[in-house]
Formats: C-alpha cells, sequence, structure tokens
C-alpha cells in the first residue's frame, strides 16, 4: 500500500497500521498501551492521529493503514487530544512520583514530559487504592494504575495464568484478580512478566535491598552472593549500556565494593544441574527401554524456572512425575554454599548469608519454598533481581561504566560456556545435549560450534531430534535410539506442548520450559522494556559469552568434578540426591 505520513510517502505491507506504517516512514508516534506484537487495544487512545477525509482521528496502533492514505501525526488537534488524554490520567494516576519507584524510568512520567505537561489539569476524584504485598515475589499498588491493560493481556494470552483481569466499570474499574483478592489467593505463578510490562509503579518485585544491606552490615554474617547467566546480558541497560551488552567483569566488580565476601557464579551450579539432570534422563531412558519399566514418567521435563514449576503445581499436578526431581541452579548453588563450603570455609551454615541475583521474580518465592532447606537451614536467603541490584549499586555511589573487570571467586565462580547458555530459551537443552551425547557415544555434537540450532531462536514451541548413532559399550541400549526433544518459553505455548503430549500427537523425551518469553533474559526481574530487539540482543550477548570460554561442556568443570570427588560422590548418589533434589506439591487452582 501507498500513502503518506506528514506528507512523506511511505509504501506498507498488507495488514499494517497506521503506527507501523508510520514507523517506516521514520515518523515516531506515542503510543502507551500497546506492546509490540502482544498487545493492540487502543485503549488509551495516546496514539491518536488524523486521517484526511475522516471526521474522528483514529489510533493508529489498531487502525490498518490503506492505499492512498494521508495521515497527520502531529496536528494541533492532535496535540491537544493526547495531551487531554494523558492529562486525565494523571488526574487518577496516585503517584507520588518521588518516592516511587519507577520515577525516572516511568512510561507515563515520560510521556508527560515528551508532551509537555508541567501541571495537573484536572484535580478529579482518585479510585481507592489498595497495596497487595502477599506474595513473595510482587507487589501490586492499585492506585497507580492506569488502566492500560497490558498486564492483563500477558498474564491471559501470553503466560495463560489468569489471575489479572479488570474488575467492575467505569471510574471504580480496577485491574486484579477476581472479587478484588490478593494476589496469594488466587493461582499466580509470580513469573513477574506483569512487573515487565507495566508501564507505571502499579506492579512491581518486592524490593529487599534493605535486607540485604542489612547484612552486609552485620559483623557476624558471612555474606556469599551469585549472579544467574543472564544478569551479564541485561544489567548495564541501568546504567545506559545498549541491550546485549556484556558487563560480566563490571558487575563482579561492582558486587565485591558492595561488601560481599564471595563472589560467586550460578553458572557454576548450572553445570552441576546438568551432571545430575542429564544423569536423571538417561537413567529414565534405561529403565524405560531395557527394564521396560512402564512408570516411568517420560517425557522428563526440565525444573530451572520456578514458574513452570508453580504452573505444574497448580495446572497439571497428574505430571508432576514427569518433572525432573532436580533442583534449580539457584537452590542448588544455596545448599552447596551452606554444606560443602561452609565445611571448607569454617562456618556454621546459620552464619551465612546467601544472596542471589536473579533476572526473575518467581525466585524470590522459590527461596522461600518449605521444603528448599536440605542444609539444615533456609538454602537461599534474599533474592534480588537485576533491577534492584541496579538501584543498590547506584545507592552505594559506585560509577558502574567506570569500574574495572574482576573475575569470579572459585571455586564455585569457574563455570562452562554451556552454563551461560541457561540464559536463553533452549538454553538448558542445548547444554543437557552438549554432555548428554558425549557421554553416550565419547563425540561431540554432530552441529556446528556446539550449537543446536533448531531449539534456538524466538520461535514459540522448537523441536529437535538426535539420532544415536555409535554408542559406548555402557549405553548400547540406546544405539540407533532417535531423541525427540522439544523446547517453550512463555507458559501459553508450554501448554501447547503438554496438550500435545497429553493427546499422543508428540512423543518427546526431554522437554525444556522457561516461563518467560525468550528465557531468563526476558525474565520478569529484567530490565524494562523488553521486546524482541531487546530479547535478541541479549541472547546474542549469552552466546558470545560461550563461545569466548575455553571449556563448553557442563562435564567438563573441574570444580565441579572436584565437588563430587570430595563431598557428592556420583550423581544421584546420596548425598547429591538429599542436597541437590527436591519434590513438587499438588496445588488447588483458584
Amino acid at each position: 500500500m501507498k500513502l503518506t505520513v506528514n506528507n512523506i510517502p511511505v509504501e506498507a505491507p498488507e495488514g499494517a497500521t497506521i503506527l507501523e506504517a508510520a514507523r517506516l516512514a521514520g515518523v515516531r508516534i506515542p503510543t502507551f498501551c500497546h506492546l509490540p506484537g502482544i498487545h493492540s487495544v487502543g485503549a488509551c487512545r495516546v496514539c491518536l492521529v488524523e486521517v484526511d477525509g475522516q471526521r474522528d482521528m483514529a489510533a493508529s496502533c489498531v487502525m490498518p493503514a490503506g492505499e492512498g492514505m494521508k495521515v497527520r501525526t502531529n496536528t494541533r488537534r492532535v496535540r491537544e487530544a493526547r495531551r487531554t488524554v494523558v492529562e486525565l490520567m494523571l488526574s487518577e494516576h496516585d503517584g507520588e512520583c518521588q518516592t516511587c519507584i519507577r520515577n525516572d524510568n516511568c512510561e507515563l512520567q515520560a510521556l508527560a514530559r515528551e508532551l509537555g505537561i508541567s501541571n495537573i489539569a484536572y484535580e478529579g476524584e482518585k479510585t481507592n487504592a489498595t497495596l497487595d504485598t502477599s506474595t513473595f515475589g510482587l507487589v501490586r499498588d492499585s492506585g497507580k494504575c492506569v488502566m492500560c491493560r497490558r498486564c492483563v493481556t500477558v498474564c491471559n494470552e501470553i503466560q495463560g495464568v489468569g489471575a489479572l483481569f479488570p474488575q467492575k466499570r467505569g471510574f471504580k474499574t480496577v485491574i486484579g484478580p477476581a472479587f478484588t483478592r490478593q494476589l496469594d489467593e488466587v493461582t499466580c505463578v509470580q513469573c513477574g512478566q506483569c512487573a515487565a510490562v507495566c508501564p507505571v509503579g502499579a506492579i512491581s518485585e518486592k524490593d529487599q535491598i534493605e535486607e540485604v544491606w542489612a547484612a552486609l552490615e552485620d559483623p557476624n554474617k558471612y555474606c556469599i552472593v551469585q549472579t544467574a547467566p543472564a544478569i551479564r546480558a541485561a544489567l548495564g541497560e541501568c546504567f545506559g549500556y545498549p541491550p546485549g551488552t556484556r558487563v560480566t567483569g563490571q558487575m563482579v566488580t561492582a558486587l565485591k565494593r558492595l561488601g560481599f565476601d564471595d563472589v560467586f557464579d550460578t553458572d557454576f551450579s548450572a553445570d552441576l544441574t546438568i551432571m545430575e539432570e542429564g544423569t536423571e534422563l538417561l537413567t529414565r531412558l534405561k529403565k524405560a527401554l531395557v527394564e521396560k519399566d512402564a512408570s516411568v514418567a517420560l517425557p522428563m521435563f526440565t525444573s530451572c524456572s520456578p514458574g513452570w514449576i508453580s504452573y505444574m503445581e497448580h495446572f497439571y499436578p497428574e505430571m508432576l512425575a514427569n518433572l525432573s526431581t532436580c533442583k534449580s541452579p539457584q537452590q542448588m548453588m544455596g545448599a552447596v554454599v551452606k554444606t560443602y563450603y561452609a565445611e571448607k570455609i569454617g562456618k556454621k551454615p546459620e552464619d551465612i548469608c546467601m544472596v542471589s541475583i536473579m533476572p526473575c521474580t518467581a525466585k524470590k518465592y522459590e527461596a522461600a519454598r518449605d521444603e528448599m532447606n536440605d542444609s539444615g537451614v533456609q538454602d537461599v536467603d534474599i533474592v534480588l533481581t537485576t533491577r534492584e541490584l541496579g538501584r543498590m549499586i547506584t545507592q552505594a555511589g559506585i560509577d558502574f561504566r567506570a569500574l574495572p573487570e574482576s573475575v569470579m571467586d572459585a571455586p564455585l565462580g569457574i563455570s562452562t560456556g554451556a552454563a551461560d547458555i541457561f540464559a536463553n530459551t533452549g538454553g538448558v537443552m542445548e547444554a543437557a545435549l552438549r554432555t548428554a551425547y558425549e557421554i553416550i557415544t565419547g563425540r561431540e555434537l554432530p552441529f556446528g560450534n556446539l550449537h543446536v540450532t533448531p531449539v534456538a531462536g524466538l520461535d514459540g514451541v522448537k523441536e529437535a531430534s538426535i539420532k544415536i548413532e555409535g554408542a559406548a559399550p555402557d549405553w548400547s541400549f540406546l544405539e540407533g535410539v532417535t531423541v525427540n526433544v522439544a523446547v517453550a518459553h512463555g507458559l501459553g505455548n508450554a501448554r501447547k506442548v503438554i496438550q500435545r503430549i497429553k493427546s499422543g500427537e508428540a512423543q518427546y523425551h526431554f522437554v525444556e520450559v522457561m516461563t518467560c518469553p525468550g528465557g531468563c533474559i526476558g525474565g520478569g526481574g529484567q530490565p524494562r522494556l523488553t521486546d524482541d530487539s531487546v530479547r535478541l540482543a541479549r541472547i546474542k550477548a549469552i552466546y558470545e559469552e560461550d563461545e569466548h570460554k575455553t571449556l563448553r561442556k557442563s562435564h567438563d568443570n573441574p570444580a565441579v568434578k572436584k565437588l563430587y570427588e570430595e563431598y557428592l560422590g556420583v550423581p544421584l548418589g546420596k548425598v547429591s540426591h538429599h542436597i541437590l533434589h527436591t519434590k513438587y506439591t499438588k496445588r488447588e487452582r483458584v
């Protein structure tokens, strides 16, 4: 289609909206409720434009572009309409900008500044605000909600959880759980995707920075921090770096300057996870194929993502046996620190404060689960999101961009490239296959540069098949077997895979599920706003981190080998089963 936007000729593909056509012409139209590729309802009316020949202004995010259209995006009428819309939002928004967690990072604040709004034009009645702090991971402040419905779309259409809906009508409308309940009274997996897309401070992670400061200042506490693989590709965004900038070394330096006694890498326990989870998968396959044990639960699902675990406990409890019993890398690190490492440094587990830096709000919930205490105390004490760490570094007066690089502390900071890619959708699968295939055949994966490209990228569901040829004698029962795997990211896509399995349409041996779109790089605790361009930049950075490592397969990690020699014994052994594995609970769906 040929049309003009502000007298600029532009060609747009069939089906494009006016907003998309304007972007092709290099013209920016402000938006607010719009989420590219996800959410276009034209509810907020911030993206209004004039179209010659039409009486009413059009919401450009939903209005289709048409042949010969003449669109004007910056007339007086448009500017005044946008200002009025935002002024009305501000009149109901109980912002408290000076103390809001989103101050200087708020889309409404930025939009008001862009439109030249310097005062509240309408001093009207405000809705009754409620503060929901009922969950471990999230805080809801209804007074700050501007009814954009982004959270509703993500929770229902992307994640398929359905914890959030518009309630009541008109001025009394509120966004939240049914019957205005609190989040802990409904089925919420605390994935934080609602907080990731919220344009204001209506939903955010539960801030635990002060708890970390208190631990660091306690002379009786030995403070250890671990950082998830996804953090290194996103933390820089908190300090003005473009998405996908790797800041591993500067991050380590910042954590040391904050006062942590040891800085460890969750990558280490990701390598450990592969040893345990890979062994568990091979054990299940042997029981099924050799011993003909019909009770073996296949396919086996990964268990690294706590939102996914919660989803299964609520929505598919009949398939809990299919979940790997492995704890997540976060929890494995906490258990190892408070047992093996505590003995090494002569500390009591209760005198160690284990802090995690995670891309995920659900990790706060996971750390607090009742069963996560196999070390005798809570394995992980405090979880901060990427955003919280960014704020904490700023609070400490650290000039992040001027920091030199440092390295993780040994021994639990040593890792391989396979662990890095845990951050990406398809990464856990690829890491597991790198190790399992080599253990079975004695050879590296027959894919270029060790990358299993069929399970990479942002397709919602990905599949791959690998035929085992040349199996070693101990694994001869797998000779000629084609191993079928699947990868899903976003819980809505996970549901599709589960339905295919339950219907018999698909026969898989191993399935990876990441709760958040893109995997951990798109987690609910990462810097906002995360769209596919940001996800792809972070994914690229993580693969580069992997490719720059000398060791790229989990079973080659010398520190993991030493851990087994000195403490754990063997994968799935008595000790590792006690501290590295867990159980799941059927939960009521509300």
